[in-house]
């Protein structure tokens, strides 16, 4: 099955996935238009879309003459550039060494192939050479001669686009890259919202959902890394788009660093979006004979509602961008000592932990901050990577030891981004940090970015963490960041480069972790940026979960979970029960209320398990065991939003259905007691109308029809943020469906 195809006789480029069509055109002059992206339409091209005005003040390329309807200002495109009378948002802005911005970007040519592009050095979703096809085509200035390419990628099975820019100088000057965008999209006039995940350090992917207005509207990061404030993925929709219903947009940026999405609706209405590095302090030149990849951006469409656009990326990010063994393994349920312990904390403590956690039914130990260097607090430590043995007597090999006797696996929180100015590492290479010569830096929790753009510095960091790996064996790794980049100043990169610096960066924070991941391949890798800073396809691509946040209050984390699930799998959503009152917020809620929410993720624990009593303790080990029970479903799964934070239910309900459709788990909170309360129904989705559905407690029978068309009314509650959660199987056909 051919995925991409060109017709000459027209120009035009067809892209189809299973249920999409994306299509294009190579127009007069060598422009490259944009037709169209939406429902799947067969062999039709969409060319009768380019309806050609005369707009006043909207400028006419030379080579149009007299022709005052052709206007670059007005035109659906692909990819555009500064300085065509086009002036809109555009795709790239470069410079060249006369001082000047233009540049002609004309079709030049392209290539059809099977398989699916890859990005050396950075993150990129992969196929196997059946699953996917690659589009290539060049657009070229002839003057200065700086090629752009475009890159995409057809994931036909999950519904997935891929798209990335390849730039090439080949003409015979520096030109110096301002902006590159990964991503431009053209939409024909009709209304549309978008929909974006902001927030904050312990409160990160709410939602945000409103009408595009005239203008430019933008998401985006400059904190170098893709921060708990905005991520990098967006959906635009129709105003009546609902989770089943309406057509919707999603773009999600395959990077953890700077990264900008903005939407444009111009004069005559038609809207704009790009996605792709911020152009915030880059600058990137390219001499003679070089090239700059920009990263990937992934795209995907649904005509039937927002969750079928969530599971297109669910799906797609679990087979095509996770790469660990882990994305379709059960992972080590664990007990993380930080909320246990903070900083203040002997071996004697770590093993009380450990034991208890072996006694309630966990398989893994997990050691937080403050085990290494002298490490009392958060002022100082960070980047001396040895044991601090006045904590842990003997060294980790000693204590993992009596661990692993418990027949636990052990893991480790790592953080080497960073250092903090009070360590032997600073003291001895103060010029391994990002800062501004004769400047004072400024700080950030106490610590300073590593500048691992240079080699020598990600060596020894590298180095030194194997060396703490390998002499305990880890099972699994935390890796954490707890701090955006500041004093972004490279002392390894010449003046006039510090433009790149940013990226470099980046691209020296992914080579880490390919060394890492390649070194240890079955370990179980989970990233982290005081929480969800860096919560993106980027890092997905090397770890297949991420913590979701600092915030482990389970009333919160119902909106955190919500927002995050638009786009991510909900099998990378790192999440624990955790004490209570919980430590961020003071709020009580219940243990079995939190071990619900913490079950919609990877489940885990973080508490001082010895100071649980025995019913706590009991109650504890039966969460574990519903979990195992459950946990193929949750990774594997067709998620399902039943009801929202903030909506009229009073309650957020969610909803796991197994592919074949016959093992089915819905689980929610209802929020507040209400007196004399409204009935509410709990409608499914997702289920065979036809079959009956048998609840494995009550043993009540019902058809997937009525479960989804009549639903079930919840529960009375009698306390706030009391939990619920029905499971069911699937026994065979509706029998007014047999006598037909």
């Amino acid at each position: 099955m051919r995925y991409i195809s060109f017709h000459k006789d027209t120009s035009v480029f067809t892209l189809h996935t299973k249920t999409s069509m994306y299509q294009m055109q190579v127009g007069r002059y060598g422009t490259l238009l944009h037709l169209y992206y939406g429902d799947d339409l067969g062999d039709a091209r969409i060319i009768h879309s380019i309806v050609n005005l005369d707009r006043g003040f909207s400028g006419n390329p030379y080579e149009a003459d007299r022709d005052r309807k052709f206007s670059l200002d007005v035109l659906p495109q692909e990819y555009t550039a500064e300085g065509n009378g086009d002036y809109r948002i555009q795709g790239i802005e470069a410079e060249h060494e006369d001082g000047s911005h233009v540049l002609q970007l004309k079709y030049d040519s392209h290539e059809i192939r099977k398989g699916k592009y890859a990005l050396a050095g950075l993150p990129a979703m992969f196929a196997g050479e059946d699953e996917a096809e690659t589009l290539e085509i060049v657009l070229k200035d002839e003057l200065s001669g700086l090629c752009v390419k475009l890159l995409y990628g057809v994931l036909w099975d999950c519904d997935i686009i891929t798209r990335t820019v390849e730039v090439v100088n080949r003409g015979k000057t520096n030109i110096t890259l301002r902006r590159v965008m990964s991503a431009e999209l053209d939409f024909p006039k009709r209304p549309m919202d978008m929909v974006h995940f902001y927030g904050r350090h312990s409160m990160e992917r709410l939602t945000e959902r409103q009408p595009l207005h005239h203008g430019i509207q933008s998401v985006e990061s400059k904190r170098g890394i893709s921060s708990h404030h905005h991520n990098p993925a967006v959906i635009f929709c129709d105003h009546t788009a609902t989770e089943d219903y309406g057509e919707c947009f999603g773009i999600a940026f395959v990077y953890s660093g700077n990264f900008i999405c903005q939407a444009e609706l111009d004069q005559v209405d038609q809207t704009r979006v790009v996605m792709g590095i911020h152009p915030y302090q880059f600058a990137w030149t390219l001499k003679p004979g070089e090239s700059f990849v920009a990263p990937e951006a992934a795209m995907s469409y649904s005509g039937t509602g927002l969750e079928t656009l969530s599971h297109h990326f669910h799906d797609g990010f679990r087979e095509h961008l996770i790469r660990s063994s882990y994305v379709k393994r059960p992972r080590p349920i664990l007990v993380n000592n930080w909320e246990a312990t903070y900083f203040e904390f002997n071996e004697e403590k770590l093993y009380g932990i450990a034991k208890a956690a072996r006694d309630v039914g966990l398989e893994m130990f997990v050691l937080d901050d403050g085990w290494f260097g002298k490490r009392d607090s958060d002022y100082t430590g960070l980047g001396d990577w040895y044991v601090n043995e006045e904590k842990i007597h003997g060294g980790l090999p000693k204590l993992v030891k009596k661990i692993r006797k418990l027949g636990l696996k052990f893991g480790i929180w790592l953080e080497p981004e960073m250092v903090s100015e009070d360590s032997d590492l600073y003291r001895k290479h103060p010029d391994w940090c990002l800062r501004v010569p004769g400047r004072l830096p400024v700080r950030s929790r106490s610590q300073l970015n590593l500048d691992v753009t240079k080699k020598e510095v990600r060596d020894y960091i590298m180095e030194q963490i194997f060396k703490v790996i390998d002499s305990c064996q880890a099972d699994y790794i935390k890796w954490d960041v707890n701090r955006a980049l500041g004093n972004v100043y490279s002392q390894g990169v010449e003046a006039g480069k510090q433009g790149e610096v940013f990226h470099r960066h980046m691209l020296g924070v992914y080579d880490m972790m390919e060394r890492l991941i390649g070194r240890y391949p079955n370990l179980l890798f989970e990233t982290c940026a005081g929480g969800g800073g860096r919560y993106d396809a980027g890092m997905l691509y090397y770890s297949p979960q991420i913590w979701c946040s600092d915030n482990t209050d389970a009333a919160d984390r119902l909106e955190i979970h919500y927002g995050t699930s638009f786009f991510y799998p909900i099998s990378t959503f790192g999440a624990h029960v955790s004490v209570c009152p919980n430590h961020q917020t003071g709020r009580t809620t219940s243990l079995r209320t939190r071990g619900i929410v913490a079950g919609a993720g990877t489940f885990g624990y973080e508490l001082d398990l010895e100071h649980m009593d025995e019913g706590e303790k009991k109650a504890a080990t039966s969460q574990i065991a519903q979990f195992k029970a459950s946990e193929e479903l949750v990774q594997q799964g067709d998620y399902y939003r039943l009801s929202a934070p903030g909506d009229r239910s009073n309650s957020v309900f969610w909803e796991f259905v197994s592919k074949d459709k016959r093992d089915v788990l819905v689980a929610g909170v209802v929020l507040r007691s209400e007196v004399n309360p409204p009935v509410n129904l709990l409608r499914f989705r997702g289920l065979e109308p036809n079959l009956i559905y048998r609840e494995r407690e009550s043993g009540e029978e019902y058809s997937g029809a009525v479960l989804m068309k009549a639903g079930l009314a919840l529960p009375v509650t009698s306390e706030d943020y009391e939990s619920v959660v029905y499971r069911f199987e699937a026994k065979g056909e509706f029998e007014s469906e047999k006598k037909r």
